[in-house]
């Protein structure tokens, strides 16, 4: 689930002997196969990429415009579904979203592999679902050859702006995802995740809990201040050191 292709040699062999399997299925499958010159898979991406520019294209106000698109594109849509453009997909049907599903500006879905969310899964600007992935080989890239694996997300998941998860990735019920982060491996759930690569910071508030004790978000907010402010004051001193070694 870090986003390589470390299949051994035999499993290649294997799969050549084999022949049997169109590229699709391959895909489908987790295993190696031609994204790039086979003519199914291209005129596949090619019909979506027209549904995605459609959906772009159309005046943010046109709800029943944007909801028809949608329910050609992806694999399944819920009830109080909402993506904001500009959105974009390879293939559009391995997508399947539970209801009250948004998607703020400029999410990117590399759906080689299925992506499933669950119910009210929140995902803020310039964030990317990724299931594509290359081979650490240098002549299996060049010769078009990846490979994609599935990404799930539970219900009641938040992503801040600009998370990328990447392979094979799957995240828990009732979990934060900090902005920036880079998930490269499973998350569980009810807990607050951050970073890169993505790790477990502290335990998250379980579903259908109301944020009525603000005093604990007081508490780790001013927390947060004082460390801020510890660390300025002791970049301030080294700085201070600094200059007065500099004009002595």
């Amino acid at each position: 689930a870090d986003g390589f292709c470390r299949l051994p040699v035999w499993h290649v062999v294997l799969e050549r002997k084999r022949g049997a399997m169109d590229e699709r299925e391959k895909m489908a499958r987790g295993l190696l196969y031609d994204a790039n010159h086979n003519p199914d898979l291209i005129k596949e991406r090619a019909a979506c990429k027209d549904m995605c520019f459609a959906y772009n294209s159309l005046r943010p106000s046109d709800e029943e415009g944007k909801r028809k698109i949608a329910e050609r594109l992806f694999g399944r849509i819920g009830r109080a579904f909402s993506v904001l453009a500009p959105f974009y997909c390879d293939y559009g049907y391995n997508i399947f979203c539970g209801d009250d599903f948004f998607a703020n500006h400029n999410c990117v879905m590399l759906d080689g592999a299925k992506i499933t969310f669950g119910e009210h899964v929140y995902i803020a600007p310039n964030c990317c679902f990724a299931t594509a992935g290359h081979p650490l080989d240098a002549g299996q890239r060049a010769a078009g050859l990846e490979f994609a694996r599935e990404i799930r997300v539970g219900n009641n998941v938040w992503f801040g702006a600009g998370v990328t998860v990447l392979p094979g990735v799957t995240i828990g019920d009732n979990t934060v995802i900090g902005a920036g982060s880079i998930v490269n491996k499973d998350i569980p759930a009810n807990v607050v995740a951050a970073g890169n690569p993505c790790r477990v910071l502290r335990a998250g508030p379980a579903s259908g809990i109301t944020p009525s004790e603000p005093s604990e978000l007081m508490e780790n907010n001013v927390k947060f201040r004082d460390t801020v402010g510890i660390a300025i004051m002791l970049i301030e001193h080294d700085m201070n050191l600094v200059m007065g070694i500099c004009e002595g």
